[in-house]
């Protein structure tokens, strides 16, 4: 199949002066929808739980707080952020038929994964030589929970990452190689979304 041939499925926009709609679907495999929202509905049920408990002892959890280290956080947060820039516009140069420069951004985005790790992994090396644990209490316990989770995610989202690169090593693209990228992007995008929501209730909130 030619690039000529492969293109009109995978751009959303008509010609100039065309009155025929432009055509829309939802980004991804159905399947990986139903992934993510199923994870995201685990991850609010974890939160709301944290909050729940957060409110039946505000003073210990206020104190546990501020042993947590907000330049991580921070830090963490603006690579996530950087990350999906980057995976956004890896997509649209792949509809553009710029494969080369969609492969670095996707390198580069999978850099900031593995900065991410990096980092968790010094601040969780600092609360372990303060011998701050899983059983030190409460919130430490859910410290653990929520951001080592969302670290597992961000793994499966690197091997997501580097399968998009993967695909644009390939002669021959169609629109469901399309969808295939589109749900990796997608489930990149929810780890980053992830973090944001976790990011403030454990580092800022009182």
């Amino acid at each position: 199949m030619t690039k000529g041939a492969w293109m009109p499925t995978i751009t959303t926009h008509t010609r100039a002066g065309s009155d025929a709609p432009r055509q829309r679907h939802l980004p991804g495999e159905e399947g990986m929808w139903v992934f993510i929202f199923g994870d995201m509905t685990v991850f609010a049920m974890l939160f709301g739980v944290y909050l729940y408990y957060r409110a039946a002892d505000v003073a210990e959890f206020n104190r546990s707080q501020l042993l947590l280290n907000q330049t991580f956080g921070v830090v963490n947060t603006l690579v996530l952020l950087t990350s999906s820039l980057l995976v956004v516009t890896a997509l649209r140069a792949i509809r553009g038929g710029a494969l080369p420069l969609a492969r670095w951004l996707l390198y580069g985005a999978m850099a900031c994964g593995v900065a991410f790790i990096a980092n968790k992994a010094i601040e969780y090396g600092q609360k372990i030589s303060m011998d701050i644990v899983p059983a030190t209490n409460d919130f430490f316990m859910y410290f653990y929970v929520m951001t080592g989770l969302h670290l597992l995610h961000v793994v499966i989202g690197l091997a997501l990452l580097w399968f998009m690169v993967t695909l644009t090593r390939r002669q021959v693209r169609g629109e469901r190689e399309l969808r295939y990228l589109e749900g990796a992007a997608c489930f990149w995008h929810m780890v980053d979304l992830l973090w944001i929501v976790i990011f403030p209730l454990l580092y800022l909130v009182k």
